[in-house]
């Protein structure tokens, strides 16, 4: 098979519904081509490399499901090579539902978005968690001025990942990107309120 998100995602009977929807003969097509999928190249990479943040599912050992969002400065998540990505676990609420369950099951599942240009990565892969007894591998993971406290490392090994389509997807801005997008404005706001007070001034100083 060529596309390994697809290899394990669909199931037989994920492929049964796809059947019955429809959509099977296309992705039979996506499976059957050169691109396996199994490794970062530059476009994921530098996709990665610019997040702030992610969502990670895990499975418990009762079999249920948990979505965790993970955040950080932009970068935070780093590229070791192109089949393992790694990143600080910062100390958060003491819950640990997403630490226990990898101690029994290293599959993950994760999300990486664009909410502004309406882009999503999927990942895949198996997580092995890094304690202080590996300070090498935790110090490529640090966030240099970043004043979080750091309780482990985590290392993801990439088995497969998908862009998906930007579909309902709706555009969202952080704090910076929105201070970004309207300083041309404040510039402009603040000349004109300047010419404003030149031209009162001026006024005043020609009223008898």
């Amino acid at each position: 098979m060529g596309h390994k998100f697809a290899e394990i995602a669909f199931t037989p009977t994920i492929k049964k519904e796809q059947e019955r929807s429809g959509s099977r003969r296309s992705y039979a097509r996506i499976e059957e081509g050169d691109n396996h999928h199994d490794r970062l190249g530059a476009d994921e990479a530098a996709f990665i490399a610019e997040r702030d943040s992610f969502y990670m599912a895990t499975v418990s050992e009762t079999g249920w499901p948990y979505i965790q969002h993970r955040g950080g400065p932009a970068g935070f998540v780093r590229i070791l090579d192109d089949k393992t990505i790694g990143f600080s676990d910062f100390a958060g609420n003491r819950q640990y539902v997403s630490v226990g369950n990898l101690q029994n099951n290293d599959r993950v599942s994760m999300f990486f978005m664009d909410y502004p240009n309406q882009t999503r990565l999927k990942l895949l892969g198996h997580v092995r968690l890094i304690g202080a007894d590996d300070s090498k591998l935790l110090e490529q993971l640090q966030v240099p001025g970043y004043r979080a406290r750091v309780e482990r490392g985590m290392i993801i090994t990439l088995e497969g990942h998908d862009w998906n389509c930007p579909q309902h997807i709706t555009p969202r801005f952080t704090q910076t990107q929105i201070l970004t997008m309207v300083a041309p404005l404040r510039d402009r706001i603040a000349e004109l309120e300047s010419a404003l007070a030149d031209l009162n001034a001026r006024h005043q100083k020609a009223v008898p």
